[in-house]
């Protein structure tokens, strides 16, 4: 089997997550600034077998898509310019944020340490790919 990735995507910095080559466990795997997201993308697909990318899908209360989904679709396509062959999927991933927060907190985080949006934006991936997984 191969990993599925999940992407958190953000105006400057993205989160992202893998799953084990068995895919039963979703874990952070960095945050790296948008605009190199591209490159870290196709060097990480060139030593890892990714079967799937997932890209988190940022909803209103109301379902209506997010302001930031102008950003997420010419990213999209770009994505699947440069990696045809893997397949992409949308998942909501609302409220994500907020549980990264709360994560941070319940793991016993100092208050400085849950200041690091990176680290949000990494869990927040994490999340978005623990949902996938139990949706299966």
């Amino acid at each position: 089997m191969a990993r599925i990735l999940a992407i958190d995507f953000g105006k400057k910095r993205t989160g992202i997550a893998v799953t084990d080559e068995l895919q039963i466990i979703a874990s952070g795997l960095t945050t790296v600034n948008t605009n190199e997201l591209l490159s870290f993308l196709k060097e990480y697909t060139s030593k890892e077998k990714v079967e799937l990318i997932l890209v988190g899908q940022p909803k209103q209360m109301n379902n209506t898509d997010s302001e930031s989904e102008v950003l997420i679709l010419p990213f999209i396509k770009k994505l699947e310019n440069l990696l045809p062959h893997i397949p992409k999927k949308r998942i909501d991933e609302r409220f994500t944020s907020k549980m990264a927060f709360q994560t941070m907190i319940d793991s016993g985080m100092k208050k400085k340490q849950r200041r690091n949006k990176a680290m949000i934006d990494e869990i927040s991936a994490t999340i978005i790919l623990q949902s996938y997984l139990y949706s299966l």
